[in-house]
């Protein structure tokens, strides 16, 4: 049976977010189109693989089976190619760094001790679980939790990196030269199951009445506005230093949260030359010798 690759890729992205249109915009697709790509999936496996309905789509029986496989068949064609590649080619490597990190200083480093490789950076937007088994990047450094299982991939441990507090200028804590959780008693804080965020939940302002909580779909300027504002408080990795340009927004550390990890992903077994050396880099620039730890980690 001939299956086109193609095919099997846009499935996933259905099954991972179980709506066609949200599929569809992350592919760059019209929905039609879409939904017609899946039913020759369908027709080329003889069955079928989503049930729709008003609140979106459903794996059948079918689809469920053939997800796991699915994955498993676009990671092995990806690895084939790499390898195709590598005989003939330069050595290339793409590191996607998430939100809020700075990896210029391994990226430098890297390409100073690998003239003849190619050295490439892909800022990710959190949502963008699939880089790294797509193969579209090569090695992921990231915060845990990591949003995505990490079943055939290899976490290496960097470094542990204390938080801090975003608020508004105008808040009570915003001069302080620390602070305690005990001091953010009266706001209800939610941790994100994907990131080591952690988001207030919104709350009135003198009269104006609070706004909904920030949405998947806000982008991080969206949710600067709502602590800018006053409505809500966050607590972000210390080095993640973006809101500290704005004059309206304060950060503060906390003393008694435990530490968010960075941590280096990549494919277990890639054959890329390049990336046993940006690992030993990682380690040197980002991390501390004595916490590095190697292993296949269970997602948080």
């Amino acid at each position: 049976m001939d299956v086109d690759l193609r095919l099997v890729r846009y499935f996933t992205v259905v099954a991972e977010y179980g709506n066609f249109g949200r599929a569809a915009t992350k592919l760059h697709l019209a929905q039609p189109s879409l939904s017609r790509q899946i039913q020759r999936l369908e027709a080329q496996l003889g069955v079928r693989l989503f049930v729709r309905s008003p609140q979106g789509s459903s794996l059948t029986d079918a689809g469920q089976a053939f997800l796991p496989r699915a994955r498993i068949l676009l990671q092995e064609a990806e690895q084939a190619a790499r390898t195709a590649r590598a005989a003939v080619q330069p050595p290339i490597v793409i590191v996607g760094c998430a939100e809020g990190l700075v990896i210029t200083a391994c990226v430098r480093e890297l390409r100073r001790r690998h003239p003849d490789g190619q050295v490439r950076t892909r800022h990710l937007d959190w949502r963008d679980t699939r880089a790294l088994a797509e193969g579209r990047v090569d090695a992921l450094v990231v915060y845990r939790p990591l949003p995505f299982p990490t079943d055939g991939f290899r976490v290496t441990k960097l470094h542990q990196e204390s938080r801090v507090l975003v608020t508004s200028a105008s808040h009570h804590l915003a001069n302080e030269k620390a602070v305690s959780l005990r001091a953010l008693s009266d706001e209800k804080l939610v941790a994100c199951v994907s990131t080591p965020v952690v988001w207030s939940t919104p709350k009135p302002v003198d009269d104006h009445p609070a706004p909904p909580p920030p949405a998947i779909d806000d982008s991080y300027e969206d949710k600067l506005e709502l602590i800018a504002t006053g409505h809500c408080v966050a607590i972000f990795p210390a080095s993640d230093r973006r809101a500290a340009v704005r004059e309206d927004i304060a950060l503060v550390p906390v003393i008694d949260i435990d530490p968010c990890e960075l941590v280096l992903v990549t494919r277990a077994g890639d054959p890329n030359p390049l990336l046993g050396s940006l690992e030993d880099v990682a380690r040197t620039l980002l991390g501390t010798a004595s916490r590095q730890e190697n292993s296949t980690l269970p997602i948080s």
